[in-house]
């Protein structure tokens, strides 16, 4: 198996429709992806691979797992291998779509028959990748399928002089690059998403973090304050806004 670079996992979140409630806006960003892989040591390169390209992954081992998690939980996308035991990756897409879940899905196969492709896309899926691949291809094709997703999509985001490039995964103030780590980009992605909006700190785990979250913890505060030490610095107008009871949200300076 081909993987130019090869990490944590399930948790379960109210579907996005009803992070409304919880002052959010709907349109957060697109962060949870479930792997349906039965080669451990695959899953773990494709699971490392995404993680470190920022999303948050969860794994299934096979295709009763994988049926069960993609019930229980919204993802924004579903990377199925078709050949797993219990339940095919195939059989799987097909009773997600008659149970109404349509997150896309992107199948995985050792098998290059172009009959199996059509099976595959007949059967729901939104695209077929032949193994061996190479981690980029599916990050490219993840990126594609989660855009095509979206009603308006969007590849740039743009708050005052603060810029994020979903893309390129880079962000930029006043014209001055900022680093940032995965975790903090994808809080400010969630935050610049549903700008000017708040968003609360549950909607911010649930897209952030995964299984392994202390709820214990004030982990979420710590990481806004990490967003603020980059992106308010002095001399700069504040973007970064704690809205009492609700959470945070991202704002135009004040005229």
């Amino acid at each position: 198996m081909k993987l130019d670079n090869g990490t944590p996992p399930i948790s379960f979140m109210p579907p996005v429709s009803a992070l409304a409630s919880t002052g959010a806006a709907v349109t957060l960003a697109v962060m949870r992806i479930l792997i349906a892989e039965d080669e451990a040591k695959v899953a773990t390169h494709i699971r490392k691979g995404l993680t470190e390209a920022g999303y948050a992954v969860d794994v299934a081992a096979d295709g009763h797992e994988a049926l069960w998690l993609a019930e229980s939980n919204p993802y924004d996308a579903l990377v199925f291998d078709v050949m797993m035991p219990g339940t095919d990756g195939i059989t799987v897409i097909r009773q997600l779509r008659r149970k109404g879940i349509h997150a896309p899905v992107i199948l995985l196969t050792a098998r290059h028959d172009v009959e199996d492709r059509i099976r595959g896309l007949d059967a729901g899926a939104d695209d077929y990748l032949a193994k061996p691949f190479s981690m980029s291809e599916l990050l490219a094709r993840l990126r594609a399928v989660l855009r095509r997703q979206r009603a308006e999509p969007v590849d740039r985001l743009r708050i005052a002089d603060l810029e994020l490039d979903l893309l390129t995964r880079t962000a930029h103030r006043g014209g001055e690059k900022i680093a940032l780590t995965n975790r903090e980009f994808a809080l400010l992605e969630v935050l610049m998403l549903s700008a000017p909006k708040p968003v609360s700190k549950t909607a911010i785990v649930e897209h952030v973090w995964d299984q392994h979250f202390d709820s214990g913890t004030n982990v979420v505060n710590v990481y806004v304050n990490y967003l603020r030490e980059k992106i308010d610095r002095a001399g700069w107008a504040p973007l970064i806004h704690t809205v009492r009871g609700v959470g945070f949200a991202v704002r135009e300076p004040a005229a």
